[in-house]
């Protein structure tokens, strides 16, 4: 038997590991699933006879050590920040690696040691980063192939709620980690590039720069931008490309309203606020208003975003319970984006019967033989339940599916590298489709970069 070492049993591992059992028999596969819960980790290998649950803690260097050497390969399902241990013990018991994360400085400084050991450290191989990637990289190499000279690229990806599951005013539920939801765009003024110009958007201004998108069958969608467009430049081979732009997808009207959260200073994650436990919700909105002595709570809300009762922006906040004097925080030392994210988690957490949706939009602007031209590719995937959600096979799937053509010498070049190339992009796109991830593209008339 060959044996695949995952490491975290989370929402992420669900498709992942389903996957990998369903392939298990024909690919004579064990699953060792480990996790910092027992109960975790065999809730997810469900009694299946080719996978062993362990209860794993990755800071236990005996733990952890003997899990990697007994693995042929080694899937690691761990928040971004904990990788580089797993993947040092890789390098050292010469095992190769796949992870959904972002390339982190540390595992870059792997590289040669990796490549001197003929092993693949494949990393953001899930969906944001990963089927991004992929489906960017087929459609650029394609023009390229034909002799056309990239003009634009733009990328947008978001998870939301499903058609079906959403209910509420701001047409968004937390699919995903809500922390980062709340902290998204803080750490560096977004910058991009227009038309040969670059641009830059900071933290205070992010939610009101948006750019508007139509998906046939779904609506309207509105994009603001990620923090640095320009990261992928050289990687995607697009140095002379003239329009670079990378946003997150949001259904429209989101980002004026989250933009009122921004404006009061609720998503600050730089300091604890005090009393913070035995503080009420509307106790929490009144910390960020100015002492009126006479004038309510709501009042002044509506004063300092400047926006009237009859506002859909007003109906958004009351939905959220905002201005409850009976509801208490509860968190103890918790900073304004940790209460933020706790309200929210009030009203915003899937039901049980609750679906997700994952789109993802790519512009491609060219030229061709005089003529310029765009290539519109499109991405809807709707989840199936609380447990095999959009988030989870967008992000499982592609981790499980690279697993696999490493362990069976499909992917072979050697090193700390991202899903770019033919050889892994290719056929791990076509798998994709048959589990109803499938990119739609239409070219059309060159449109250039719309203004806001």
């Amino acid at each position: 038997m060959r044996i695949i070492l995952i490491i975290g049993a989370g929402r992420s591992a669900s498709s992942l590991i389903q996957y990998l059992l369903d392939k298990s028999e024909k690919e004579n596969l064990h699953l060792i699933i480990g996790d910092l819960s027992m109960a975790l980790a065999q809730k997810k290998t469900n009694n299946h006879p080719n996978a062993t649950p362990i209860a794993l803690d990755i800071f236990n260097d005996t733990q952890r050590t003997e899990a990697i050497q007994k693995a042929d390969i080694v899937i690691s399902m761990l928040p971004a920040n904990l990788h580089i241990e797993v993947a040092r013990d890789c390098v050292v018991y010469k095992k190769s690696l796949v992870t959904a994360s972002y390339v982190s400085k540390e595992m870059q400084e792997l590289d040669a040691a990796v490549k001197e050991n003929n092993l693949v450290f494949m990393n953001e191989i899930g969906l944001d980063p990963g089927i991004d990637h992929m489906s960017a990289m087929k459609v650029i190499d394609e023009i390229r192939d034909k002799g056309g000279k990239m003009l634009l690229f733009e990328s947008f990806c978001g998870g939301l709620v499903a058609p079906e599951s959403d209910t509420n005013l701001w047409n968004y539920k937390f699919t995903w980690a809500p922390r980062n939801v709340v902290l998204a765009g803080q750490g560096g003024t977004a910058k991009f590039i227009q038309e040969g110009t670059y641009k830059y958007i900071p933290y205070c201004k992010l939610f009101r720069r948006t750019e508007f998108l139509q998906v046939e069958g779904y609506g309207r969608f509105e994009a603001y931008s990620n923090r640095d467009s320009l990261k992928y430049r050289s990687v995607y081979g697009l140095d002379d490309v003239l329009t670079l732009y990378r946003g997150t997808i949001r259904r429209v009207g989101f980002s004026k309203a989250w933009n009122m959260f921004v404006q009061l200073g609720m998503t600050d994650d730089s300091y604890v606020m005090e009393d913070s436990e035995n503080m009420s919700y509307r106790q929490f909105v009144n910390s960020f208003l100015p002492y009126h002595p006479t004038d309510s709570v709501e009042i002044k809300t509506r004063l300092i975003l400047k926006i009237d009762q009859d506002d859909i922006m007003w109906d958004k906040l009351l939905e959220l319970n905002l201005f409850n004097d009976n509801k208490l925080v509860g968190l103890k030392d918790g900073t304004p984006a940790q209460i933020l994210e706790k309200i929210l988690s009030d009203s915003w957490t899937l039901q049980p019967d609750d679906k997700d949706m994952i789109v993802m939009y790519h512009k491609f602007g060219y030229e061709l033989d005089g003529v310029k031209k765009q290539v519109d590719s499109k991405m809807v995937c709707i989840g199936e339940d609380q447990t095999y959600t959009a988030m989870a096979k967008t992000v499982g799937l592609p981790v499980a599916m690279a697993t696999l053509q490493i362990l069976n010498g499909k992917i072979t070049t050697p090193g700390v590298q991202l899903p770019i190339r033919k050889e892994v992009y290719l056929p791990i796109l076509k798998e994709l489709e048959e589990y109803g991830v499938v990119f739609k593209e239409q070219t059309m008339p060159y449109l250039g970069y719309k203004p806001d």
